[in-house]
């Protein structure tokens, strides 16, 4: 999918495209930090508990298991290491 954003500034094209590759590099840099956080979380609930975060996130969504505060914390880990991967992905797709 290719989109095109138009951005209205009086500034020169070249300071823009600069800025918006600055931005995009230092959130590149957030996500991973983020998601290297989120996946740190989720391996060690799988050693924990023995299941992936995949099979996890089903079990958990269909009520195959139970409440308790970890699988909360699970949860909330795995779903964001999802988020971050596709913003990463975008981020990654990007061309200025």
């Amino acid at each position: 999918m290719t989109s095109a954003f138009e951005i209205e500034t009086d500034f020169p094209d070249t300071e823009t495209k600069e800025v918006l590759i600055s931005a995009l590099r230092q959130y590149r840099f957030i996500a991973e930090y983020k998601a290297e956080k989120y996946s740190k979380k989720c391996e060690t609930f799988e050693a924990k508990y023995g299941m992936n975060s995949s099979l996890f996130i089903k079990k958990f969504e269909s009520g195959e298991i139970g409440h308790e505060d970890d699988f909360f914390d699970w949860y909330a880990a795995k779903r964001g290491l999802d988020i971050m991967t596709r913003k990463l992905k975008v981020i990654e797709g990007t061309r200025i």
